[in-house]
């Protein structure tokens, strides 16, 4: 037998294999036990013997469980022995039981790890240890009772650091002794200072440097327990150092930057020996020395410049990203000016800090924007509203633009477009951050709208300097602008050999993450990108320009003017949805001329309407040259035909006129064949409604001169339907035109006290039915049938109630009761006839 493991662990792998087989055996004899109780049960009974018990726990977790509670009761009787107890011994009996109970806690663990009894070992051993605890708070209380609390403890848990440490590194196997000495080293220097009368830069300064043996900790140390309590407490110490020299760098940055400079040190060098912690830690370190460096600049310059004295900070610290480069001449190859993990960290804290700084000049921007909409003035009134955020600093457009620089030396697609969108930014924010007058507010975002759309149409020079695909370097090699050359694979000098991470996509990544190539995209790729921002970008400073011009006649004039330009040359050599939308944007901010124009020269609403449907018509005569874009553009100037319509409500003559117009354009349009079905319908449906408000305006309150112009056409239309598809149904054919007459007109007859309209309608519905049960058309007849029956109803009603009135009033009931027998005697017949008639409607069409 190999014995490769220490005893006693192979002894816990013994004890865990015998209990595993011992609860095995249980169950089997218990299953064995009711297999003969089921086979001679019935030739003999047996008297069922006891069952063997079934284990629910190892031997080895309930000895655990043993050992748990045996060591808190102890440790429970030892903190009331000390609490009590204590103070009714002498001196010899408080210095013999201090002696025997810890020193024999102390040793025990030694003659049980001889025999192998690891868990008994622990649980005794975590016991001495908390007896130590009591007998350093025992010797305060009876031996040095005049001794400061803070410095004796202070002391005492240097003392218990350092014995422990000794304790648990003579008696290895135990896990217990060194974690808890991590623990007791975390107060010394601080409870020291503390005591000492130290403020609060001394106690971060007593922090930092525990932090500092904490990583020395973890560094040099293998047990992982140990690592990960002095990760803990490195993280706990150093964050409040850091914290507290973040808030000195602003009360007093000459005492807070050494405090900052000396932690980001030992979180960089911990960064450096440590992989797994190398971003965490080169964040950490790069955060601090832009705290410090910027609180030193701060309080240099005036307030204004506080953010950009940051923001410069940060990008210094990104810097290193493109100064840390790897070493790739055939002599040095393999060595590296910094690891890819630090190298990342202090990017993303520099490029953190950068962002949180145009995050801060994001006001400027949205004021720029948004502030020409939020109207204080009237239109046209000649007047301006102030400008908002006046007292904003200016600097905010420095900070724009430096970082619209940097990220444009930046060759990759996500770079370039948050260099896009910066450059947009900082043309929107120019106005408010340098308070330029309205002239050239107006001019720049004009300027500004040219430029987006012209990037938009042609994204080409947008493009310019960035990686194509064929240029990505292979996995394994990078440089600091990212183009790719060969190196050797790193050696972590805290860990076993890790392959370099890629740079195909020239983003940087720690050796810690996998291998793996990332897709790029190829320039007419980029191209569509870049030229969806700048066209969204190009359509909201178009929308803001609108509404800045809005405050003088001429400057509305000309931004709708020079905006129509604008989009429609972005209509005219855009590509895909771009085209689409400049031209529905072309079509409205036609439409805002128009409106402009009839206010200018001050035309009432009915002519300013029928102006409006100029668009619509030339909108549909676009759409007969312009393929790509002739549905959208359509459909915008159907849009605009609406409120040409409310416009022209108030006078209904007008309003005939101008949906007969709308008719005549969309029966126009229904001559292009692929326009043709809808166009069609919808010119019908304007001319019906032309006629019918020309009709409210001549006074014409008979139904049927608003319905037979309806059902006429509908039904020469079911007609032709019903040549060309004989199977078709009448109520889809000939349905919705009777139905347009006949129930207008029915209701109409029932208040109408005169008899030429019943009459008439009888007659029509008499002629619908008679047809209808001639061609065997359902529709038809089932219409007539029930509007000639409501009909003579209502003729033969003043005399029914008249016959009913000069009758007896028993009989009504009287009659009432013999048609039910009647019916009741004859109800099978009745029913027989009731469903022959249903089958032989439904044979109908």
């Amino acid at each position: 037998m190999d014995n490769s493991l220490p005893p006693a662990d192979e002894l816990v792998l013994v004890d865990r294999e015998l209990a595993r087989l011992d609860a095995r055996r249980s169950q089997l004899l218990t299953r064995r036990a009711w297999l003969v109780q089921a086979l001679y049960a019935p030739a003999a009974p047996v008297a069922p013997g006891p069952r063997p018990p079934v284990a629910d726990s190892t031997p080895r977790s309930a000895q655990n469980v043993l050992l748990t509670l045996g060591g808190t009761l102890l440790t429970i009787a030892a903190i009331a022995f000390t609490l009590v107890s204590w103070g009714s011994m002498g001196i010899g009996g408080r210095a013999a039981v201090l002696f025997l109970v810890t020193s024999a806690a102390l040793a025990a663990p030694v003659a049980l790890l001889r025999r192998g009894l690891v868990s008994t070992a622990e649980s005794v051993a975590a016991l001495g240890l908390v007896l130590m605890v009591l007998d350093a708070y025992a010797l305060h209380r009876v031996a040095l009772p005049g001794a400061d609390g803070l410095g004796y403890t202070a002391v005492a848990a240097a003392v218990l650091a350092g014995g422990w440490t000794a304790y648990g590194s003579a008696l290895s196997p135990l896990r217990i002794p060194l974690p808890a000495a991590v623990v007791a080293g975390q107060l010394p220097l601080p409870l020291g200072v503390l005591a000492a009368g130290g403020g609060p830069t001394a106690l971060a300064w007593a922090a930092l440097a525990t932090a500092a043996a904490d990583g020395a900790v973890i560094l040099w140390t293998r047990p992982a327990a140990v690592r990960i309590t002095a990760a803990v407490g490195a993280a706990a110490l150093g964050g409040w150092a850091l914290l507290t020299g973040g808030w000195l760098s602003l009360v007093s940055p000459w005492t807070g930057a050494p405090l900052l400079l000396a932690a980001a040190a030992i979180a960089l060098y911990t960064a450096w020996r440590t992989s797994a912690a190398a971003v965490a830690g080169a964040v950490v370190a790069g955060l601090a020395v832009v705290t410090a460096a910027g609180g030193l600049l701060r309080s240099a310059v005036s307030s204004d410049w506080t953010v950009p004295a940051y923001v410069l900070c940060g990008l210094a610290v990104a810097s290193v990203w493109l100064a840390g480069r790897r070493e790739a001449s055939p002599e040095a190859r393999g060595r590296r000016a910094l690891p890819d993990g630090v190298r990342l960290g202090l990017a993303c804290a520099g490029a953190g800090t950068a962002a949180l700084g145009v995050v801060w000049a994001v006001p400027p921007v949205a004021a720029g924007l948004l502030g020409p909409m939020a109207r204080t003035t009237g239109v046209w009134s000649g007047e301006h509203a102030g400008q908002p955020l006046a007292s904003f600093p200016g600097t905010a457009a420095l900070v724009l633009a430096v970082a619209a620089a940097v990220l444009a030396a930046v060759p990759r697609l996500w770079a370039r477009c948050g260099a896009l969108a910066l450059a947009w930014a900082l043309l929107t924010a120019l106005p408010v951050a340098l308070g330029l007058p309205y002239a050239a507010t107006l001019a720049l975002q004009l300027l500004t709208t040219a430029a987006a759309l012209a990037g938009a149409v042609r994204p080409g020079p947008l493009t310019r300097g960035l990686r194509r695909p064929e240029a990505a370097p292979e996995a394994g090699a990078t440089d600091a602008a990212g183009a790719g050359r060969p190196e050797a694979v790193p050696t972590d000098p805290t860990g076993p050999t890790a392959p370099a991470a890629p740079a195909a996509s020239g983003t940087p990544w720690p050796a810690w993450v996998p291998s793996r190539p990332r897709p790029q995209a190829s320039g007419a790729e980029a191209g569509t990108v870049l030229g969806r921002i700048a066209y969204a970008f190009g359509l909201g400073s178009a929308v803001s320009a609108v509404a800045l011009s809005l405050d003088v006649r001429g400057a509305t004039f000309a931004t709708l003017g020079v905006l129509l330009v604008l989009l429609g040359g972005a209509a005219a050599f855009g590509t895909g949805a771009r085209r689409v939308v400049a031209a529905c944007a072309a079509v409205l901010t036609a439409t805002g001329l128009v409106l402009a124009s009839a206010a200018a020269g001050g035309f009432e609403d009915h002519w300013t309407a029928l102006a409006l449907l100029g668009i619509t018509a030339a909108t549909a005569a676009v759409g007969a040259k312009a393929r790509p874009v002739a549905l959208p553009v359509e459909i915008t100037g159907a849009v605009v035909a609406l409120p040409a319509f409310a416009l022209a409500a108030p006078r209904p003559a007008f309003l005939a006129s101008a949906l007969a117009l709308g008719g005549v354009i969309a029966a126009a349009t229904a001559v292009r064949p692929e326009r043709r079905r809808f166009a069609s319908w919808t010119a019908a449906a304007l001319f019906l409604l032309a006629a019918w408000v020309r009709l409210a305006a001549w006074e014409v309150t008979t139904p049927e001169a608003y319905t037979l112009p309806v059902t006429v056409p509908a039904l020469v239309v079911g007609f032709l339907r019903r040549r060309r598809d004989p199977e078709a149904s009448s109520w889809t054919a000939y349905g919705p035109g009777l139905a347009a007459t006949l129930l207008p007109s029915l209701v109409a007859a029932w208040t109408d006290p005169e008899w030429p309209r019943p009459l008439a309608l009888g007659l029509a519905a008499l002629a619908v039915t008679l047809l209808g049960a001639r061609f065997r058309l359902q529709a038809l007849l089932i219409l007539g049938g029930s509007v000639l029956a409501l009909d003579g109803l209502h003729e033969l009603a003043p005399y029914v109630v008249q016959a009913v009135g000069a009758l007896p009033r028993w009989l009504p009931p009287a009659l009432a009761g013999l048609l039910l027998l009647a019916v009741g005697a004859t109800y099978e017949q009745r029913l027989r006839d009731a469903r022959r008639l249903r089958d032989r409607v439904a044979r109908m069409r």
